[in-house]
Parts: structure tokens; sequence; C-alpha cells
């Protein structure tokens, strides 16, 4: 609901704001005069937008003493993007938090349900900072039901819900749900206009970690090929870009040359003997991966080899493998093979990619000798007019 407008507080305000946010507080007074509501509200965002609007207080002042005195007249998307700026120039979370529950209560309509959940969820994020877990947990369960409703979404609201989603994951320890909800936000944003070079960095290094921790995680095809994990490259965590890597191709010895950096994360030098499970799991992947579908059957011995592990061993990790549908196939104890009738797809870096050529290349050329052969065998089905 509207607000009466105090003409005098847009007066103060002009003379005490920054020298380069005069102008717009003049064409605010404009365009309140004349109602062009549209208008006015573009040039809110571009105030809200400006660097030196960053000054505390500046952007919740503005919203708090004069949107919210035409806020009726303004698209509810843009009115909750602009609540959620000035949300962020509270001092206390709780503050913030009353502040946008407030703001949902008030466009819980029929017509603004899209609007609701950008609130709603936006509110749920100060109820994580602030402990509320399972509050945030009935926020997200609620406004999933409403966009499941919804046959398109705005990019932002969409990005809203992943976002915050992500983080009551990450504060669950809940790594696979993370990760997922956390590429779903990346896919919702513009990398370098709406992440700052820290928040790409954290962002990067939460994925890599979940990647590495996820129990169900064994394909990191999409955060490999997305461009946030180049941002790792000049960080201190550059050296998770690499482990992701060594995992993707099954490469326990650059696995085991990274051990180090593994004291800089407690996390997972915590969850070593999981980690180096993982990379056995990828290893045997690999090794099926690199054979033809010919010469898929394994003796325990070879997949020891390939794996680094006892070959009491082996059984306990093919066995985890087909659990996991890693891989499909039987299993002979008796005569300790391992038969593969399929592997995984993942994403494939240049020396897999070249080794699959190799292979494609190696059976054209044995099609082209099977043709030849059967040319010479049987030269009447060939004879061209």
């Amino acid at each position: 609901m509207d607000v009466d407008f105090d003409s005098s507080w847009l007066e103060k305000a002009t003379l005490a704001a920054p020298a380069d946010l005069r102008p717009l507080y003049e064409r605010f007074k404009q365009l309140h005069e004349k109602k062009l509501w549209f208008q006015l509200t573009q040039a809110v965002e571009q105030y809200m937008a400006h660097p030196s609007s960053s000054t505390p207080t500046l952007r919740l002042d503005l919203y708090q003493k004069f949107i919210s005195t035409f806020a009726t007249r303004i698209n509810r998307l843009r009115l909750v993007a602009l609540a959620v700026i000035a949300s962020k120039q509270f001092t206390e979370p709780s503050s913030a938090l009353t502040f946008l529950d407030n703001l949902a209560t008030s466009i819980d309509t029929d017509e603004s349900q899209e609007a609701f959940v950008f609130a709603t969820m936006e509110a749920a994020h100060f109820k994580l900072i602030l402990g509320d877990v399972d509050g945030t947990k009935e926020a997200m369960d609620k406004c999933a039901k409403i966009l499941d409703s919804f046959n398109t979404v705005e990019r932002g609201v969409h990005a809203s819900f992943y976002r915050v989603s992500g983080d009551y994951h990450k504060t669950k320890a809940e790594y696979a749900s993370y990760y997922k909800n956390s590429l779903l936000y990346l896919a919702c944003v513009d990398l370098d206009v709406d992440l700052t070079e820290e928040d790409r960095i954290q962002r990067a290094r939460d994925l890599a970690l979940s990647a590495l921790l996820g129990d169900t995680i064994y394909n990191f095809g999409e955060l490999l090929l997305h461009p946030i994990l180049t941002s790792l490259q000049s960080s201190p965590y550059a050296w998770l870009s690499t482990m992701l890597f060594s995992f993707n191709s099954g490469d326990i010895g650059k696995f085991e040359s990274l051990l180090p950096h593994l004291q800089s994360e407690p996390i997972l030098a915590e969850n070593q003997a999981f980690l180096r499970q993982k990379i056995c799991l990828m290893a045997l992947i690999e090794s099926v991966f690199r054979r033809a579908s010919t010469d898929r059957t394994l003796s325990f011995e070879t997949i020891a080899v390939e794996t680094r592990l006892p070959i009491d061993e082996v059984e306990h990790l093919v066995m985890k493998a087909l659990s996991l549908k890693l891989i499909k196939g039987s299993l002979d104890q008796h005569a300790q093979l391992a038969k593969i009738t399929w592997v995984q797809p993942r994403v494939l870096d240049k020396p897999q990619l070249n080794a699959l050529q190799q292979r494609l290349n190696a059976w054209v050329g044995r099609v082209e000798e099977v043709a030849q052969f059967v040319k010479g065998q049987t030269p009447e089905l060939f004879i061209t007019a």
C-alpha cells in the first residue's frame, strides 16, 4: 500500500546526496509530480545500481521514504527486486527478515505469486543466516509448489530460489543437492554481471568440494565445462580444479600428488578415505572406457593394478560400481573376472578424446577390411553400372 509522500525529505536528500546522485533526485521529483510511474521506476532502478548509492542506508532510505509512496504503481517483481537491494543495508538480519516478510505478505495475491515467491525466498535467505533452518525449508517447499504450477518463470525468481536452496543444502552438508541447485542457480545468472570475482571464486570452490564429496556424483561434466571453474585458476584453490580433472580421468597418481593440499580444506582431509574409494571407482570406469567393447572382461588382478588396490578388495569395488550404476555387467567370483557390458558416459578431456578417436579410426579400418574381404569373395554383389 502506498504511504504519504514527504516532498521535504526528497529536497533534503538531494542536498545531502553525493554530487553524482543529485541529478537523479531531481529527476525523481519531476517524474513523481507528473505521475510517470514507469519512468520513475526506471530512474529508481538506475539509482539502486549506481555505485555511490551503496553508501550505508542510502538505498534503504530511498525505499522506505520514497519508493514506498508509490509502491502500488510498480510492477510487483520490480518492486521486490528493489526491496531486496534495499534489504542488504539493514545492519541486523532480523530487521531485513521482517522487512521482506512484510513485503511478501502485502503482495500475496493470485496475480502476484511470482513476486511473492521472490520475496519469500529472499526472506528465507535471512532466516538461514539467523539459523532458522526449518523455516527456510518450509519456505522452500512452499515456493517449489508455486513454481511448479507456472509454465514460465522470470530468470531472477528462479535464481533466488536455487541460490537459497543451494545455501540451505550447504548448511545441511547435503553435497549432491547443493551441487544440483548451485548449477541451476548459475544457469539463471550472468557470471560477469551478477557475481563479483570473490563470489565466483567462492561458488566455484563450493561446487568443487560438493562434486568431490557427493556420494552420488561421479559425473563432473557440467562443472568441468562451466566457465565458473576458471575462477579458481588465479586463486589459492587452483589445485581443486586439477583434482576434479584427475577424478574425471581416474588418475590416481595425480590425486596422490595433490593429497598435501587436503590439509588446507579440513572437510576433504576428514573424508580422505571416501575420496580414495571414489578415485578408485573413477579409475575403474576409465580402465573400462579405454578398452574396446570386445575387450571388457577384466581379471581381478588387472583391476587391482589399475586401481592400486589389494586384490582382495577388488570384488567389493566392482560391486560398489554396479550398485551405483556406474557400470553394468556381472562378476565371476570363482574365475575372478568382471565382465563389463556398459560404462556410465561422461565428459572427456583431450587425452580421452584422442584415445576415443584412435579407437574409432581402428574400428573404421576393421570395417574397411571386412568390406574388402567380402567384396573379394563375392565380386558379383559389387558390380556397378
